[in-house]
Order: structure tokens, then C-alpha cells, then sequence
């Protein structure tokens, strides 16, 4: 519920990026530039989730997951109302966009820490054969979140069509702050993750272990949390700008998108239920090479087909997506040892973020642009991305059947 409310908060900028604040805060004359720029802010947020997630694994490997989670659920809920409220170009001038920046960089802070403490609290408050399933409740709240987003904004959309540019916009951005008091009702009532003995004390500065034991690991989960959110972001976002590049109307690339998050949904827990059975990494590579592949494909089927072409081209790509989405969380949380988890899972994950999510929208609108707008531009730059997915995942061990709480290598192993 907490990691649902805060990444709708989070994903509520991707949506109003690919449709309103190219006019009202970056105003150009090519809207495909105004979008890029509006792009260009949203990956301010990916490149504050490091400093998110180095603050929040420290002090939650120190004095447990559960604070930090309260924490940034608050930052999140207050920095989303202050957007919601912000003026625009027309009002303060350059300002608008400084102050939106400025916001967006808080929001990145409480991502950062976000995801490091939910999926490690899943993780560790599994049974040992059902750890990557509770992982992947992780993956599903970020998608149920983003649905959420698309739902709120498609309502609006729907309901008052001529206000989306005046104040309809404003709307989701203070519900969103009135939401996160619901998630902070449920952090509240639930106890944290007990201690585990096996693993020790925590050291005074957990990141420090990490990067002197665990440099293999941290680099590997960074590659492999890249590629993902480059795969993951440029769906989230890119196909939005794309499928309205193309033709379709805001109304069909909504729906489209709440098409592909609600199956992300699903099928992020069945991705973690078939990595508790066959193993993390046969379900990431599988998802990473379908994808690559498939990326060629969906485009044309948006670019050429019909509207139920349109449709099934989005339910299509959800699956293949979620395979890595589901299944990321363990394999990531279960190459660290338990006294740093929170520091190592969060600095891998946040960097590939940062790079991958931060960036991919613009460097596809990038490549779109430069290329002419040419179907299989920004398919090729997604195979790229999900065979560095693939290569990682082939680097990192299988963790199916390793003790939880266990160190994952001992300095002398760490870059064997």
C-alpha cells in the first residue's frame, strides 16, 4: 500500500510530463522540444534517488527498515502537494520550472529510499521458499501506482477536458498528498523486521562496506537496474509521447498505458512466484530477451495497426516487462548480507535509476527526433538495454536457495 501511494506520487510527473507541462512550464514552439524539456525535468528526480538511497539504506540498516519507510512516505506526500500548488510560466516566468526542478529533486530523495526498504521488507519477512513472491509486491505497488496515476489523470481528462490546462491538472498531484496519509496509517501499524542474529552488528558506515567487500555485486545490480528502468521508463513514458506522435488521440494512449500497467500488475507476482520455483535469474533473462525483441514489433503494431492492434500491443509488451519487474527485487536484496542489505540493494538499485529511468525518456525522445521519427529507432536503443539487462543477470549467482541472512561472499570472493 505505502510503496503504491508513494509511486503514484512519483509517476504523476511522467504522466503530466508526456501531456500538460510542456505547455505550462517549458512553452516552445515545437511541442515535441516542450516535452523534451519536460522530460529532461522528470529525470531530475532519477538522478536525487542515489543520495535517497544511500541516506535511507544507512540509517536503515542501523535502525531498521520501518522508520525510513515512514519517512519517505511523508517527504513524498509533501513535496507532491507543494507541485500540485506550484504556479506556471504564465504566472512567475522561469521561476516555474526552478521551483518545479527543485520539487521534483525531493520527490527523487524519497523514491531513492523507497524502494531499498519495501522490497527488503518483503523479502526478509518471507518464508524461505516465497521470498522473490513478497519481493514482487514491490514491483506490483509501483505499477498499481502508476495505474492510479493514469486513472486519475484519464478521469480528469474525461470530465472536465477544457480544465486540464487551467487547474484540472492540479488535481492529482493534491490527491496524491491526501492518499499518502492512508499509507502512512498502515506503516504505522505494522512491526519491523526483526533483527537477525546470524548476520551481526551493523558496521558504523554500512556503505563503506559495501563498497570494499561487495564492489562485484554493486556493479552488477547497478547494470542490471539500468537496463530494467530504461525498458520500464520508456513504457511508462515514452509510449505515451509516441502513441500521441502517431496519431492516436490522449483519451486511446491512456487507456492504452492502463492497459499495460494493470497487466505489470499481475504479472509481476506471478514473475515472483515462477522465481521462487525455477530461479531469479531464468525469469529476468527470459523477460529481458522477449523484450528486446518484441520492442520492434510493438512498434509497428502502434504506428500501423488498428485500435484493437493498438490495445493488444500494450497487453502484449505488459507481461514481458513484468518478468523482470517481479522477479528484480530478490535477486538484487539477496547479494548483499543482511547488516548492509539496505545500503547495497538500495546504491545498486538507485544508480541503474538514476541513469536508466532519469534518462531513457528524453534520450528516446532523442532518438526519435533525430532519426526522423522512425519506428525502429527507439526499438533498437530498448534491445541494447535489455541485452545489458541479460548480461548482468548471467553475472550475478542464482540466490533461489541461499540463506536470507547469509553473506553472500567473503572479501576475498568479492570480485571472483
Amino acid at each position: 500500500m505505502g510503496t503504491t501511494l508513494e509511486y503514484y506520487d512519483f509517476l504523476i510527473y511522467g504522466t503530466a510530463a508526456s501531456l500538460v507541462f510542456n505547455k505550462l512550464f517549458f512553452p516552445a514552439a515545437d511541442p515535441l522540444v516542450g516535452t523534451l524539456l519536460a522530460f529532461a525535468a522528470f529525470g531530475t528526480g532519477f538522478l536525487a534517488r542515489p543520495l535517497g538511497g544511500i541516506l535511507a539504506g544507512h540509517w536503515g540498516d542501523r535502525v531498521g527498515r520501518r522508520r525510513m519507510l515512514i519517512l519517505t512516505l511523508t517527504t513524498m506526500g509533501l513535496s507532491t502537494v507543494a507541485v500540485g500548488l506550484l504556479p506556471t510560466y504564465s504566472v512567475i516566468g522561469v521561476w516555474a520550472p526552478v521551483l518545479l526542478v527543485a520539487l521534483r529533486l525531493v520527490q527523487g530523495v524519497a523514491a531513492g529510499g523507497e524502494w531499498g526498504g519495501a522490497a527488503l521488507y518483503g523479502v526478509e519477512s518471507a518464508p524461505p521458499d516465497k521470498r522473490a513472491f513478497y519481493g514482487s509486491f514491490t514491483g506490483a505497488g509501483i505499477s498499481i501506482g502508476g495505474l492510479l496515476a493514469i486513472v486519475v489523470f484519464a478521469l480528469m481528462n474525461a470530465l472536465f477536458p477544457d480544465t486540464m490546462l487551467t487547474w484540472g491538472w492540479r488535481v492529482p498531484f493534491l490527491l496524491g498528498g491526501l492518499l499518502i496519509v492512508v499509507g502512512l496509517v498502515a506503516r504505522q501499524g505494522v512491526d519491523d523486521v526483526p533483527p537477525q542474529p546470524e548476520s551481526g552488528a551493523p558496521p558504523s558506515i554500512p556503505l563503506l562496506t559495501v563498497l570494499r567487500h561487495h564492489p562485484r555485486a554493486l556493479l552488477l545490480t547497478f547494470g542490471l537496474s539500468l537496463g530494467y528502468n530504461a525498458i520500464a521508463y520508456i513504457g511508462f513514458s515514452f509510449f505515451l509521447t509516441y502513441a500521441v506522435a502517431v496519431g492516436h488521440s490522449a483519451g486511446q494512449s491512456l487507456g492504452a498505458q492502463a492497459v499495460f500497467l494493470t497487466g505489470t500488475t499481475l504479472f509481476s507476482l506471478v514473475s515472483g512466484a515462477l522465481a521462487d520455483r525455477f530461479g531469479r535469474r531464468p525469469v529476468v533473462l527470459t523477460g529481458a530477451v522477449l523484450t528486446g525483441f518484441y520492442l520492434f514489433a510493438f512498434f509497428w503494431l502502434v504506428k500501423n495497426g488498428s485500435p484493437v492492434l493498438f490495445y493488444l500491443a500494450f497487453a502484449l509488451a505488459s507481461p514481458l516487462t513484468a518478468s523482470m519487474k517481479g522477479a528484480t527485487p530478490a535477486m538484487i536484496a539477496e547479494q548483499f548480507p543482511a547488516a548492509v542489505r539496505y545500503s547495497g540493494a538500495s546504491l545498486g538499485y538507485q544508480l541503474g535509476a538514476a541513469l536508466g529511468g532519469g534518462l531513457a525518456p528524453t534520450v528516446a525522445t532523442l532518438v526519435f527526433v533525430s532519426s526522423g521519427r522512425a519506428a525502429w529507432s527507439v526499438p533498437l536503443l530498448g534491445l541494447a538495454v535489455a541485452a545489458l539487462v541479460a548480461a548482468c543477470a548471467l553475472g550475478l549467482p542464482e540466490t533461489m536457495r541461499r540463506p536470507v541472512a547469509a553473506s553472500t561472499r567473503t572479501p576475498q570472493e568479492a570480485w571472483r
